[in-house]
């Protein structure tokens, strides 16, 4: 049987708890502190009480208290959702204390995140960074990144909304939506991430009400348009991809996103060689009829 996977669960907010939540009905993941920020009312709680749970026996802590906490329960992953400035110094911690990460945070600027890259690398510890943590829109991403590739000359356009009190505007996967908006239009494989500036795709953004997440983007032509469009329902989503996340980067090393978590190059690297049979099958046999070709 594998070994229990001993998490330490930073930020409390409205994702933060539908995770918790989650991760308490799970057999092979297990909670083992709760953390949110200094002078919060939630310190001193159980974590049952703030997600209207039973008592769980985990006593949420403040972020002053992360290095010590880190010693007593020693987790194996920290899974982090609070704000860019803290989650830098949270990996600092973390990263001394060999406790790798996943990191649901938005809103960092670039200087932050290769600052967690150089974390990552000097302390010799896995990251995932995943403002983007649904499963659902890493895939708008790979159709979007197919999509600019293919319609030359589309002018496209990015539709995020998002709850009223979300602070980062656009949103950190609105951004990357748009770099692979600018990579499939590029056409160049070698060109680096921090050469695309996002701002060259027009980005509209909707902060309203208690919406989850949707990112709509629209390729339009002068005859015709495609729109790809992703909504979240519940956040229950975020905690389905924190979870796969955590998985991936138990007991790794290095700097990944959410396409390494779902392996998507290997996808894509099986849907093309499984075309090419296809039409091989069909060219060398062509009375074979459609339901007698592997796939």
């Amino acid at each position: 049987m594998a070994d229990i996977i001993r998490l330490c669960l930073i930020g409390l907010g409205r994702t933060g708890k539908e995770v918790a939540k989650v991760l308490l009905k799970r057999k092979d993941m297990d909670i083992v502190m709760a953390v949110c920020s200094s002078g919060s009312d939630k310190i001193g709680k159980d974590l049952g009480q703030i997600i209207d749970s039973r008592d769980t026996g985990i006593i949420i802590d403040s972020c002053d208290a992360l290095d010590e906490n880190i010693l007593k329960y020693k987790p194996d992953v920290a899974i982090d959702f609070s704000d860019p400035n803290a989650t830098v110094r949270n990996a600092e911690i973390l990263g001394k204390r060999k406790v790798n990460m996943v990191i649901g945070t938005t809103g960092f600027t670039e200087f932050q995140i290769k600052k967690l890259m150089n974390i990552s690398k000097i302390h010799k510890i896995g990251i995932v960074y995943a403002p983007n943590i649904t499963l659902g829109v890493n895939v708008l991403m790979v159709l979007t990144n197919l999509a600019a590739s293919i319609l030359e000359g589309y002018d496209c356009t990015i539709i995020e909304s998002h709850f009223k009190n979300k602070k980062d505007s656009p949103s950190g996967t609105a951004k990357k939506i748009a770099k692979e908006v600018l990579k499939g239009m590029s056409g160049n494989t070698d060109i680096a991430a921090h050469d695309l500036d996002y701002s060259d795709v027009p980005i509209r953004s909707v902060r309203a009400g208690g919406i989850i997440g949707k990112h709509h983007v629209i390729m339009a032509g002068e005859y015709d348009k495609v729109e790809i469009v992703h909504e979240s329902f519940t956040r229950t989503a975020f905690a389905v991809g924190a979870i796969k996340a955590v998985s991936f980067i138990n007991k790794k090393v290095g700097f990944f996103e959410m396409s390494d978590v779902l392996d998507l190059r290997r996808v894509m690297t099986r849907y093309l060689e499984r075309e090419a049979n296809y039409k091989k099958q069909r060219f060398f046999n062509p009375e074979m009829q459609e339901s007698e070709i592997s796939v």
